[in-house]
Parts: C-alpha cells; sequence; structure tokens
C-alpha cells in the first residue's frame, strides 16, 4: 500500500525514544499507601471505552509520588490493563497528566515516534489487532499482557503525519460526540443519586417534616439484611466457542464486555461484580448476558431505588489471591428500609433520568457502529482521506500543525 508501512510498537519507540513499561509493582505500591486525597493512580478499573474513569479512583500522597516519579503518565502515553479485558486502553490526555499509572498497568509512550499516539489509539480499537493481542496474550483463566506482547504488535500507519491526522480527526468527531452523552449520562445519573442521598442517606424525604423519629432515624423505617430484599444470582461462564456476536451485551465485573446473540437474563437489570471489580455495579437497559465474574440481581423493589443501594453500600473481598464477594456475606450487610410507598415514589421521580440516560446510551450505540464500520477501513488505507477538509484533534492538532509534514510527534 503505497504511503503506508508497517512497524511494531517496540520497532517504533526504539527509533523514537520511547519505552513500553510496566506499572509498579504490588510490593512498591500497597493498598495502604492510599488516600482519599491526592495523585491519582490509574488502575485497570479506571480504562472504560478509551478514557479514564475518574469516580472511584484511588489516589495517593506527593511522597508516594516522587518514589514512583518514573512511573508518572505523560501526554500521548497509552496506558493499558494488564489482565482481563487486554483490549481496555486510554490515551493520556492533558487532563491526566501527572497521574500515576498503577499497579496491574502497562504504559507505551512513543516518544518522538514515526506515528502519533492518537493514530496509534485508533488502530488499537481495530477489532483484528485486539484479536491479535488475544491470541498472544498468556493465561489459562485469566489473559495476561505483558511488555513483550505489545512490543511485538505490527502497526501499519501512513508514514504522512498529515493522513495520520486526517484520519484521526475524522474518528475524533465520532469520540467526541459518543463522549459527550457519555456526560450527559453521568450528569443525570449523579441528578438521580443526589435525590436517592437526599432521601435515604440524609433523609430529607418529602414529608419528612412530620415523621415521627427516634435519634434522628424514622420511625416506620425496618432495619433489614440484604439477603431479606433481593437475591443475587450467579453468571454463566462463557467459553469461547459459544461467543456468537449480536446485540446482546455481555457483562463482566468491569462492565460490558463484550456482545452475544442470546441474552441469559431477558428483562433490564443489575449487575454486581463477584470476581476481580469487587462490588461494582452496573444498570443494563436491556436483556443481558452475566458471565460468571458477576451476580445479577433479582428484586421486589423498583431497579430505580436497589441500584443506588448497591452502589452504597461496602461490600468486603473475601479472596486474597483474585478479589472475589462472598454472596453470604454481602446478603448479611444491614441496611435501614424506607416504606415501600416512598421507594415506588422515589423510582417515579427519578424515571424521566433513567429514560434519557437509555435514549442517549441508544444514540452511542449507534455512533459506535458507525465509528466501528470506518475505523478497520481508514487505519488500513481502503478508505482515502486524501483531500478531505478535516482538522486534527483539538488537544495535539496545534503542535503539529506548526510542523513540517512528516516530522516526528514529540
Amino acid at each position: 500500500m503505497r504511503g503506508w508501512t508497517t512497524k511494531t510498537i517496540g520497532e517504533l519507540c526504539d527509533a523514537g525514544g520511547g519505552k513500553v513499561q510496566t506499572g509498579p509493582f504490588g510490593s512498591q505500591l500497597h493498598e495502604s499507601d492510599y488516600a482519599e486525597t491526592g495523585t491519582p493512580v490509574v488502575m485497570p478499573k479506571n480504562i472504560l471505552s478509551g478514557q479514564i474513569e475518574e469516580e472511584g479512583i484511588a489516589r495517593v500522597s506527593e511522597a508516594h509520588v516522587f518514589r514512583l516519579r518514573r512511573h508518572k503518565l505523560a501526554k500521548g502515553d497509552i496506558v493499558y490493563g494488564r489482565r482481563g479485558d487486554i483490549g481496555r486502553q486510554a490515551l493520556i490526555r492533558e487532563e491526566y497528566v501527572g497521574w500515576l499509572c498503577g499497579t496491574g498497568c502497562l504504559r507505551i509512550t512513543l516518544g518522538k515516534a514515526q506515528v502519533s499516539p492518537q493514530f496509534l489509539h485508533q488502530y488499537l480499537q481495530v477489532s483484528d489487532v485486539i484479536r491479535w493481542i488475544e491470541n498472544q496474550a498468556i493465561g489459562a483463566t485469566m489473559l495476561n499482557l505483558n511488555t513483550n506482547i505489545l512490543r511485538r504488535i505490527p502497526v501499519t500507519f501512513p508514514v504522512d503525519f498529515q493522513t495520520q491526522f486526517a484520519i484521526t480527526g475524522l474518528l475524533s468527531g465520532y469520540d467526541a460526540l459518543i463522549e459527550n452523552n457519555r456526560r450527559r449520562i453521568s450528569l443525570l445519573e449523579k441528578l438521580a443519586e443526589d435525590i436517592y442521598r437526599e432521601w435515604f442517606i440524609r433523609f430529607r424525604f418529602p414529608g419528612h417534616e412530620h415523621v415521627e423519629t427516634f435519634k434522628g432515624l424514622p420511625n416506620d423505617w425496618e432495619v433489614k439484611k440484604l439477603g431479606g430484599i433481593l437475591t443475587l444470582l450467579y453468571g454463566k461462564a462463557l467459553r469461547d466457542e459459544d461467543r456468537v456476536p449480536g446485540g446482546v451485551p455481555v457483562y463482566g465485573s468491569s462492565g460490558v464486555v463484550g456482545m452475544h446473540n442470546e441474552a441469559l437474563v431477558a428483562e433490564p437489570g443489575l449487575i454486581v461484580g463477584r470476581k476481580g471489580n469487587v462490588g461494582s455495579v452496573y444498570w443494563s437497559d436491556t436483556g443481558f448476558f452475566p458471565i460468571d465474574t458477576v451476580y445479577f440481581v433479582q428484586s421486589k423493589l423498583p431497579n430505580e431505588y436497589v441500584y443506588f443501594l448497591l452502589r452504597s453500600m461496602n461490600f468486603i473481598n473475601n479472596d486474597s489471591a483474585v478479589p472475589g464477594l462472598n454472596r453470604g456475606q454481602a446478603y448479611s450487610n444491614q441496611l435501614l428500609l424506607p416504606p415501600v410507598p416512598l421507594i415506588k415514589q422515589f423510582a417515579e421521580i427519578v424515571a424521566p433520568q433513567f429514560a434519557m440516560k437509555k435514549s442517549l446510551a441508544l444514540q452511542n450505540t449507534k455512533l459506535i457502529e458507525a465509528r466501528d464500520k470506518l475505523l478497520p477501513r481508514l487505519l488500513s488505507g481502503k478508505l482515502a482521506v486524501e483531500g478531505l477538509n478535516i482538522q486534527s484533534p483539538p488537544d495535539i492538532g496545534g503542535e503539529l500543525n506548526s510542523r513540517p509534514v512528516g516530522a516526528a510527534y514529540a
């Protein structure tokens, strides 16, 4: 293919003065080192849909940042999760600079390579590339990546930087729309959660002034165990030979990990992480397939209430080797249950927010489908972009537009 070439990530990094590096080992960064405030530490669970999710992210003090300074993330780095969903990676943008690459992650620094970080970030999302990485990954029960595997990934790219940025500029337009919808979804969820906290945590629900209390707690609320209001059912292992692509989301403890052609749970519902990302809680607007690293939830109470209730609970890891959530111990958690009419009133009030979330999620599904059809064609050169008037991505375009064509990215 004229004007295109293929090199491995290792070759690109070596020529550009970059590197492929493992995050700190567990012996260098302990759970006891984390604090409520400080510099964020990016773990695999924080890498979602090509972005870094800051909510619930671990943080460390400046003393630990200095000690682990070789793991500080720079603009243009690509951070990868090492275990489980090994296709998960994110591009480090300006707002993440100075954060730490955490335990369980790998980091690609291109330096002055022949390919831009934005192009490589998009390229690594191509399904054929992800399959290649999966075939190279090691581990019988949980796939693992290492620096050698990442260094061997072959990357086919146009040698002309302007062509690279014409391609990534077009794809970034889709990504911007998708990310804007995700932010709107997050804001809608926060609005509903604020109402939940106001009513059920701070006890400022409608009519609270007229309710009798004892030691600040409403008299007509009941102390219950979690097992008394819901059931956690085991997901089902989905073997490689059974993974038939379709329109049904497959949920693992990190969220949606693929699509299948058949739903194990026919109705919309809730999912709780059982192995790995313990206690993670997800809402599915459609039927879904929960795999064996999660529980799915059954309850007579409205999903809107149960969702925020589960998110507010402090589930305990019961397994020192692989984090795990014991169902019996989860059931033993106590809670203060409000009257059912108040729960139903809450569900009715937040229903419009959840309906809007569903609509935005559907928009994103269509945008992602359109982008993913373009992705392999653009990144393989089958769809030419020469002559298209496409601006470079705003966060790095200014730097490149001032350079000669073919200049390396710094």
